[in-house]
Formats: C-alpha cells, sequence, structure tokens
C-alpha cells in the first residue's frame, strides 16, 4: 500500500510540473499568492516550506506541513503592508484519522480606495480593489517520515465594476526526521488558470517550484532554514543605478551566476529557547536587489519574527522594511478549539 501511494504522489507531481513547464508565458496576474498569511514565515524571509511547528498558518506554504495533529486549530492572521494594504484571512484544520487531515481557509488582500482615470487622463473619482482566495487542503501520510498534501484554491478578484476569477491547487511533499529535527520539501504552487478574465487579455498565475530544508545545528538552540523558490526560471536579473550614491544616474543590468543564485534563495535563522518559543531573522536577497532603484536601506531583505505559546493560544508577529517608505507587519494567532472546550 506505501509503495502505491509513493508511485501516485510520484506520478501526480511530475504530471502537475510538465503541464506547468508546457504552460504559455503570457502575462502573471494574481501577484498576492506570493505574500504569505504566517507571520512565521514573514519573519524567516517571507518563504518556507519546511517548518515544523503547532501553527497552521504554515499550512498555506506546504499542503504537507498539515497532519492530524492540527486537529481543531484555528488560525487567524493580519498584515498592514505597504500604503493603505491589509491582508487578513483565517484556517481551520481537522484531522480525519491519524494518518490524514483536511484544512478550509479563506485569504482577504484589501488595497484600499484607488484613484480612477479614463484613457484620456480625467479623474473618474476613487474605486475600490480586492482579492480573495478560497481554499481547501488535503494531506495524508505516505511512509513514517513522509507525508503528501494538495491544495485547491478558487480565486477572486474585484477592481472597480470589474470581477476575474482562477482555480489554483498546491501539490506538496514533505520528510521529516524528528530524532535529528530535520524537515526537507518540495513543492509545486499556483497551478491552474482563469475561469473568468477581466477582459479579452488572458493572465497566467504565479506558479513556482520551491525546495526546502530545515534542521537545527547540532545540539544548540538554532535553526536553520534555507528556502529554493522561482526554480521555473534561472534568469533573474535586476537593475541598479551606476552610480551608488546617485539613484538618477543611468540604470545597469546585473545578470551573474552568483547575483541569480542567491536571487533563489531565502535564508531564515532561529533562536529556540524553549518548545513554546522561537525568535526568527530572514534575509530575503531577491527583496533587497529589487529595491536597488528605490529608497534602500539597511533593513530592506531583512525581516525578524517572533512567536510564542502560552496555554492554548499561540501568539506571532513579523516585521520587515523593504525600503525606507514601506514597512510592514504582520501578527498571527493560533488556539485549539478542543483544548479551549476541556
Amino acid at each position: 500500500m506505501r509503495i502505491y501511494s509513493r508511485r501516485t504522489v510520484a506520478l501526480v507531481i511530475a504530471l502537475a510540473a510538465l503541464v506547468a513547464a508546457r504552460a504559455d508565458s503570457g502575462t502573471t496576474a494574481y501577484d498576492f499568492l506570493k505574500v504569505t498569511p504566517s507571520s512565521h514565515v514573514y519573519g524567516l524571509g517571507g518563504h518556507n516550506i519546511t517548518i515544523i511547528d503547532d501553527d497552521i498558518n504554515l499550512v498555506e506554504q506546504n499542503p504537507a506541513l498539515l497532519g492530524p495533529e492540527f486537529d481543531h486549530q484555528v488560525g487567524l492572521n493580519y498584515m498592514k503592508y505597504i500604503g493603505s494594504t491589509n491582508f487578513m484571512g483565517a484556517r481551520y484544520g481537522q484531522g480525519i484519522d491519524e494518518h490524514s487531515a483536511f484544512a478550509a481557509g479563506i485569504q482577504y488582500y484589501g488595497y484600499g480606495n484607488l484613484d480612477g482615470y479614463d484613457e484620456t487622463g480625467t479623474p473618474t473619482g476613487t474605486f475600490s480593489a480586492s482579492d480573495i482566495s478560497f481554499s481547501l487542503t488535503y494531506s495524508h501520510d505516505i511512509a513514517a517520515n513522509l507525508r503528501g498534501g494538495i491544495t485547491l484554491k478558487y480565486l477572486y478578484s474585484k477592481y472597480d465594476e470589474y470581477t476575474a476569477g482562477a482555480i489554483a491547487a498546491d501539490l506538496g511533499i514533505n520528510y521529516y526526521n524528528p530524532d535529528n529535527d530535520l524537515s526537507l520539501s518540495a513543492v509545486v504552487s499556483n497551478l491552474g488558470g482563469q475561469v473568468k478574465k477581466f477582459n479579452d487579455k488572458k493572465d497566467n498565475l504565479p506558479w513556482d517550484v520551491q525546495l526546502g530544508y530545515s534542521q537545527l545545528l547540532g545540539s544548540s538552540p538554532f535553526r536553520l532554514s534555507i528556502t529554493a523558490w522561482n526554480l521555473r526560471k534561472w534568469h533573474l536579473p535586476y537593475y541598479e543605478p551606476a552610480d551608488k550614491n546617485n539613484a538618477s544616474s543611468d540604470l545597469v543590468k546585473k545578470d551573474k551566476f552568483g547575483s541569480n543564485l542567491l536571487r533563489h534563495l531565502v535564508f531564515g535563522l532561529e533562536f529556540l529557547p524553549q518548545d513554546n518559543m522561537y525568535i526568527g531573522l530572514g534575509y530575503n536577497y531577491k527583496v533587497r536587489t529589487d529595491m536597488s532603484t528605490y529608497n534602500r536601506n539597511f533593513l530592506s531583505g531583512l525581516s525578524i519574527g517572533a512567536g510564542l505559546k502560552v496555554k492554548s493560544f499561540g501568539f506571532g508577529v513579523a516585521l520587515a522594511q523593504p525600503h525606507t517608505g514601506a514597512s510592514t507587519f504582520m501578527f498571527n494567532l493560533t488556539t485549539s478549539i478542543g483544548e479551549l472546550l476541556k
């Protein structure tokens, strides 16, 4: 039975990757899917598919992180993003049996009021814009230390009087060895396409392939995470001013091997003084280099987060400042309904 399950999961992932690889490379939309609702992940650089913790918000990054241990757990999240943008959502998990579980979630992305103009540049007043993601997740233990999962999502967008919809899927697998606290994962995310377009123009989903590694550093209370993302595309060039002391100088394209490699990697380091507490620091080189032509500062690309569990409640916060004019803040809350009712 286990051999059959392994073959089935491998076949599904291989077919999904093949379908994604053959997709056309038109305009990409739904980039809000790249922003995690997990403060734990956001504090570790914004991308992490391997962290093992008692936090159902982590399931958004990798459906294989879901399990029956999240039975009756509820997770809430809120994020104050750039400008007047606010994100919030909720997720609920429930065990099916000792080897499988499911979860349901909703995520709202609100962008505030925007100024509208017609094709001649004449103001047409303000309008609101938002995206909503509805998700269902299922996971199953393939073997003693190996788990697979799938998330199905319906994406709904409303910008003024225009609406659009899409269906997407995430496929994930995770290997976890509790003796060494070693976690390895692979995820193919956002496979799918639009079912309703804003207009006649097709927008593709930002599908991605990710690999992840997390492990305690020996007997120390530190855990290292390395996440490789954007793996479907090697070249990720960026531009920076020729004169770093003059932001208005000519832009120079950077596309060397070393910069491309680092722009695919996100690094996270956690301090774990107790089982119910963590302090994390993340570094995302792509975020830092993306800000090369803006008001970048020392903190660009860095993020910090912390979490604490007190009785039945878990709390998490994360902070980041991509550039001098944009500070972001995220808050998570988790609790177990079963524990509350005891």
